[in-house]
């Protein structure tokens, strides 16, 4: 049992869309993210999906809106919802998320992340 560093974590990693875990509770993992550019539309069947941003700011679109996400905000994307995260600066954001969940979902596609990447 020690603390984790948030900030320190971050540093250990440059890809963008690629989310580290940091920590486990039960079946859910807390992993860390850099975001840029535009991901993939897609949504998680079983699951809602967890974004907290701890630095720079991210958008998150849905197909009849489009909800602005500030640091030190969150919002939880309900399962079955399809949505697109959407950042034009590096966004740093934790994403709390059952363990084995697939970024992309159901619609894979070159941006699919290795899962249970630690750091």
């Amino acid at each position: 049992m020690k603390p984790i560093n948030i900030k320190e974590k971050f540093s250990k990693f440059k890809d963008h869309w690629s989310p580290r875990v940091v920590a486990q509770m039960n079946d859910y993992q807390f992993k860390l993210a850099k975001l840029k550019g535009e991901f993939i539309w897609h949504d998680h069947k079983d699951t809602d999906e967890t974004f907290i941003v701890i630095k720079g700011s991210m958008q998150i679109e849905f197909r009849d809106s489009v909800v602005d996400l500030a640091e030190g905000e969150m919002m939880v994307v309900p399962k079955g919802v399809a949505h697109r995260p959407i950042a034009k600066e590096e966004c740093h954001v934790m994403l709390v998320e059952p363990e084995g969940m697939v970024n992309t979902g159901g619609s894979g596609g070159g941006l699919t992340a290795e899962n249970d990447v630690w750091i």
